[in-house]
């Protein structure tokens, strides 16, 4: 048995470290593809002789760029369908993640190419071979981020595993996606030819994609050895998302639909900036191998200010934090504009200016999330997939939107076709720096405003839904889930066991008028003297609370409960509380349900009564086996219900 175990941890922490490097590679890739490779097609795929003709080209190029990101973001949602579609003996994602991740590598590497001097020896089928390469490349790379990222429910059914999954993701992600703004210029002088002032020359930019395609392509194959997915029926999926079907969602949802505006705008804006922020140390500062220092600050920054989001959304709220944010940005761009050739100010503007990134990716994470809530309250139909899908597809429409305004930068300043900083004439400069902190500052500051007026969901709001939806949660079930029908019987009789152990209590006396009054159905309230929640019978989890503080079940003769920890404990927004299990599953009577921490609910100033009740329109025939003030355990039978295979 200790064997088993060990071999169970064993296999559990090779897939967290397998999925993690998984997570590393595909954001150096992401990152390589929409911040550097932009950089090469501008300043290292032609040169200086090309003249005028380079600089059509490279506006060409660009155009392409930004035209075939657009055409992809339609093609997203047909990839998850194709993904959701797949089976093969290695799964539904593993097949996905690695022919991308091969294909995707393969084509990077060739981008960083002149593709054997067709750029200059036959332009009009380089534009061709280009476009077919780079498309092909893009959606490749979509199926693996597709695949990739929806990998996760798949790996554990055990939420607390995949927590741990997704933060070893979230670390290798994070150092990916920072550690190619370190290696990015000490990779390209190592392996160039000429230095160029420091800019490097092509066989370097080649030597970059050909390493960071590696990195890229091992990484996916170490998901497929390291990782396993486990199979199920509850895994089968037949639902299709249709691009149609997003815009459907945020165009009925109004918190939903302000806030993608609001985050499509800044997103643009604040990847604009970073993506000439090279531009900025090779054609301004003069000296691109100074780049890596604000890469290095940036990957060690960056941990920090995503671990100083929760106690300062704590402290001063997510909107506070938002706008604070925003401030931050703001002054950075106006230091940044000031800075000239001042390291020191250029660090310190650069680094200003990627410490609220983490913070406002957050809170728009939360807030996004908190809109299901709020789209399910107003529509009593619960869009978490759709929901979840919006941030992705507006992350690469600010993507594209960002690669098209630094290609027409890059040509509009003079910054191509091998030139230094010293070709770079005062206009050029003047435009450059318009493009790289004017523009963004006006389109963040539009995005905050927009939030300001019209983004309204927020801690407290999303509270109150959350307690709305437990009041009335039996009419708010997935309206295209319908339970399997029972056959009716007359004499039925279901034994409802004790789910918290403590003392049983009248559910009228409890100081939640709601409960009190009966409204919300009959049942009994336990005052608890242990934290555990335990399923009181063989039925489904029909709804789950971002809070975790409640849950409601069916059982499998049709009684419909529930369970309630605490009043006013949706204020605590989870804290205290571990659901083990989700919605969909089935559970055996005495299964743990939901784990909670009383000290933290008293510390928080709160009541820890435990309310349960039976929300049957039919309401079947009680019968208490327990009385009033009696201490009963969590194994003990409370309840005779007759007659329950009755009507929800």
């Amino acid at each position: 048995m200790d064997a088993e175990v060990k071999q169970s941890k064993s296999r559990k922490i090779t897939s967290r470290l397998a999925y993690s490097f998984g997570a590393f590679g595909h954001d150096a890739f992401y990152a390589t593809l929409s911040t550097y490779f932009i950089m090469f097609v501008t300043s290292h795929l032609f040169d200086k002789s090309s003249g005028a003709q380079g600089t059509k080209m490279i506006a060409y190029i660009t155009m392409i760029i930004a035209a075939l990101r657009f055409v992809e973001l339609a093609i997203d949602p047909l990839i998850g369908n194709a993904i959701d579609n797949t089976n093969s003996r290695w799964g539904h994602f593993k097949p996905w993640i690695v022919t991308g991740g091969t294909i995707g590598s393969v084509v990077l590497a060739l981008l960083f190419t002149s593709l054997g001097g067709l750029n200059t020896s036959n332009p009009i089928l380089y534009l061709i071979v280009f476009a077919i390469l780079y498309i092909t490349m893009d959606i490749f790379y979509s199926f693996k981020d597709v695949g990739f990222w929806s990998m996760i429910p798949a790996i554990s059914f055990d939420s607390a595993e995949r927590e741990k999954t997704a933060t070893y993701a979230r670390v290798g992600s994070n150092i990916g996606q920072n550690i190619v703004g370190v290696v990015v210029m000490p990779i390209v002088l190592m392996f160039s030819t000429k230095a160029n002032s420091g800019q490097g020359d092509n066989r370097g930019w080649m030597a970059f994609g050909i390493i960071i395609a590696a990195v890229a392509l091992i990484s996916a194959l170490a998901v497929a050895m390291g990782t396993k997915e486990n199979d199920s029926e509850l895994r089968k999926n037949t639902e299709k998302t249709t691009f149609k079907q997003v815009f459907k969602v945020l165009a009925r949802n109004d918190q939903l639909m302000w806030l993608s505006l609001t985050y499509g705008i800044y997103t643009a804006g604040m990847a604009i900036t970073n993506s000439l922020e090279l531009y900025y140390f090779t054609y301004i500062l003069g000296d691109a191998s100074k780049f890596t220092l604000l890469g290095s600050l940036n990957a060690i920054i960056g941990v920090f200010a995503v671990l100083a989001f929760p106690p300062l959304a704590k402290k001063f709220s997510r909107r506070k934090v938002f706008f604070l944010a925003i401030s931050v940005m703001i002054i950075a761009l106006i230091m940044f504009a000031l800075a000239g050739q001042s390291l020191p100010m250029i660090l310190t503007s650069a680094v200003l200016f990627y410490i609220p990134q983490p913070l406002i990716f957050l809170v728009v994470l939360m807030v996004l999330s908190d809109s299901v809530e709020y789209g399910q309250l107003k529509f009593g139909h619960r869009d978490e997939s759709l929901t979840l899908s919006v941030r992705p597809l507006l992350d690469k429409l600010g993507g594209a939107i960002s690669n098209g305004v630094v290609g027409l930068t890059a040509v509009w300043a003079g910054m191509t076709a091998g030139a230094t900083a010293g070709d770079v004439t005062s206009h050029g400069q003047a435009i450059f720096k318009l493009m790289m902190f004017g523009v963004p500052a006006a389109m963040i500051l539009i995005g905050a405003f927009i939030f300001f007026k019209k983004v309204k969901l927020d801690e407290k709001m999303h509270a109150e839904i959350v307690d709305e939806l437990e009041k009335t949660w039996s009419t708010h079930l997935e309206t295209d889930e319908t339970p399997a029908e029972i056959e009716k019987e007359d004499g039925i009789t279901t034994l409802y066991r004790n789910p918290v152990s403590g003392k049983l209590i009248s559910l009228d006396t409890v100081a939640d008028e709601t409960f009190a009054s009966g409204s919300m159905g009959k049942g009994f309230a336990i005052k608890p003297t242990d934290g555990q929640v335990l399923a009181p019978f063989d039925g489904e989890v029909v709804a789950t609370f971002p809070t975790r503080h409640a849950i409601g079940l069916r059982s499998d003769t049709g009684v419909l409960t529930l369970i309630h920890i605490g009043i006013g404990t949706v204020e605590m927004r989870g804290t205290g509380f571990v659901q083990y299990v989700e919605k969909g599953d089935h559970v055996k009577q005495g299964q743990e349900l939901i784990e909670f921490w009383q000290p933290a609910i008293k510390k928080a100033g709160l009541d820890d009564t435990v309310m349960v009740v039976i929300t049957n329109k039919d309401m079947p025939e009680f019968d208490y086996l327990k009385e009033l003030g009696e201490d009963v355990k969590d194994s003990e039978d409370v309840l005779k219900l007759s007659n329950t295979e009755l009507s929800n």
